[in-house]
């Protein structure tokens, strides 16, 4: 059934996310004036908010129709969650173009504006061509006097010497354009700068090549998508979680703001891609909180709770985290939006809120939601089963516990596993009297076909408190039981050497060997066979029938 629940919910994304129909559509979108393109990229910017090539797309439309303030809307919409190279050269390039002819003003605001640019994507391995665009930008200013001109030099350098210690596709080249720079400045001064440089920048190569092997696994065309379980996707989650371990081990030994902010960096970019994986989602989080960024962290959260609104997982790991640090209030939040308005609540959120009560404002407030919650249709049996067990095991009042299961036995009476906790809960206090009563009221109310498990552990319950002649008399008791449900109500009732070995085993160990084990278990199911027309078959091995977990 979960199975079958799942295969639906694949289907109903994949009709949703239809990436086919998303390219076709964005393709089209390019072609039409930008009033008939707007709306289609909203569109699909609504399904695919991290898709940087349709933010592109969209932003560039608006470039080419000279709408000023609705590029910057856009940008400011996209840029800070879409740390892609080809978007933000578009974003350069439109700075750029506004600044042009603002002098002094226009190239001070387009400088802030390489800077801004370099400190978000400028540690990208494709982000080369930026910090050759921003050196040919700075040498492209005008130097009225001397000072100027020193000023340049000193801003030029301190470009350069980021621009080599980055592992980029450019790495060899900016180095040597900067070994061209210092010798042409001063040839002298260049000797002692570029030897101390060297050892960096023969790191950031080396790490260039191993970082190169990892992006070369990963689908930067990909478009975010709920995973679907397809081959495809599995390759590149596996793909970014090895970039991922690989950023952690800090390669290039940077300094840990350094290396915080490049993983920082990696986790950005992948979940433009695997926006919809809980897992990515919680692993950034509690990165962040085990770096002792507990802020950042929560709002790591924040945004996955947007992304992924329905997600109990992020809700629960998130409420977790508030509530660790002494955020009561905030956490509790978490909770009452779990519970909802009750109509559909699920039996977990009254559970996880009764113990999150109990922990945090103690028995009183966990019992008078309990005795709300039991009111309502979607109170389960498990929630009767969670506060007699927390009653019992936390505040160790076995007699509200005791008070806890009769009140729901009321209510489960037709529910074995409920049946079957309460029992477990007597076993714990050893009260045999009350078991034997409980497996005799259970069995005279419940039908056959739901009694197996509780007439197995009533059997087993005779084999450790009962003495012989009650052993004997309820395994006889289970056999007529099912006799009325067997369609060969005479093998049912026949004796077998199984009941022999079920009565002498104890937890792995039986009187008789492992082979004999399994020929007692094919002999059972020929029995149970034996009266059909059809082919034999290999039938079970051990395991099946009474050798079973009891």
């Amino acid at each position: 059934d979960v199975i079958e629940i799942q295969d639906q919910e694949n289907e109903t994304a994949a009709e949703k996310f239809n990436v086919e129909a998303a390219e076709v559509l964005a393709t089209s979108a390019q072609r039409l004036p930008l009033a008939q393109a707007a709306p289609i990229y909203e569109q699909l910017l609504q399904l695919y908010p991290t898709a940087a090539k349709f933010w592109k797309q969209y932003v560039e439309a608006n470039m080419a129709a000279n709408n000023d303030d609705a590029t910057k809307q856009i940008f400011s919409r996209c840029l800070l969650n879409c740390l892609q190279v080809p978007l933000w050269r578009c974003y350069i390039r439109f700075i750029r173009k506004v600044n042009e002819k603002k002098g002094a003003e226009g190239q001070e605001e387009t400088r802030k504006a390489f800077d801004f640019m370099l400190s978000h994507v400028g540690t990208d391995i494709a982000s080369g061509p930026i910090w050759m665009e921003y050196i040919t930008f700075l040498k492209s200013l005008p130097a009225l006097h001397g000072q100027e001109e020193s000023q340049r030099m000193i801003a030029l350098r301190k470009v350069y010497q980021r621009a080599i210690i980055t592992p980029t596709h450019h790495v060899e080249q900016l180095w040597r354009e900067y070994e061209i720079f210092e010798n042409s400045v001063n040839r002298q001064l260049a000797k002692g700068l570029i030897s101390e440089f060297q050892q960096k920048y023969n790191s950031a190569r080396a790490v260039y090549r191993e970082r190169k092997k990892y992006f070369e696994e990963i689908d930067w065309n990909m478009l975010a998508v709920p995973p679907t379980g397809s081959s495809k996707e599995e390759q590149q989650w596996t793909a970014w979680r090895r970039l991922l371990a690989f950023e952690k081990t800090n390669p290039q030994r940077i300094d840990s703001d350094s290396s915080n902010k490049r993983i920082i960096f990696t986790y950005e970019q992948c979940l433009m891609y695997l926006y919809h994986y809980p897992d990515i989602w919680y692993d950034y989080a509690t990165w962040n909180a085990k770096s002792g960024s507990v802020d950042a962290a929560i709002r790591v959260y924040q945004r996955a709770l947007k992304a992924l609104p329905d997600s109990e997982m992020l809700k629960y790991a998130y409420a977790e985290l508030e509530e660790s640090r002494g955020a009561i209030q905030p956490a509790r939040k978490i909770y009452e939006s779990l519970l909802g308005d009750g109509a559909n609540t699920n039996a977990l959120a009254y559970i996880q809120f009764i113990r999150f009560l109990r922990r945090n404002q103690g028995v009183e407030a966990a019992r008078k939601y309990f005795l709300d919650a039991r009111k309502s249709p979607n109170c389960t049996y498990q929630v009767y089963v969670a506060y007699a067990l927390m009653a019992f095991c936390l505040d160790k009042d076995p007699k509200i516990a005791h008070n806890v299961f009769e009140a729901g036995l009321k209510r489960f009476m037709q529910e074995p596993a409920y049946i079957l906790e309460y029992v477990d809960f007597l076993y714990r206090l050893n009260d045999d009297r009350n078991i034997r009563a409980l497996f005799e009221r259970a069995l005279s109310s419940l039908p056959p076909e739901k009694s197996v498990e509780v007439w197995k552990r009533f059997v087993q319950f005779e084999q450790t408190y009962g003495d012989l002649a009650s052993m004997l008399k309820v395994e006889q008791r289970r056999k007529e039981a099912f006799s009325s449900i067997d369609e060969d109500p005479g093998s049912v009732l026949e004796d077998s050497l199984e009941e022999v070995v079920s009565r002498y085993s104890f937890m792995d160990l039986y009187p008789c060997s492992t082979k004999d084990l399994d020929q007692l278990a094919r002999q059972e199911w020929l029995v149970k066979h034996m009266g059909k027309k059809s082919g034999v078959s290999n039938g079970p091995s051990r395991g099946g029938g009474i050798f079973s977990p009891l």
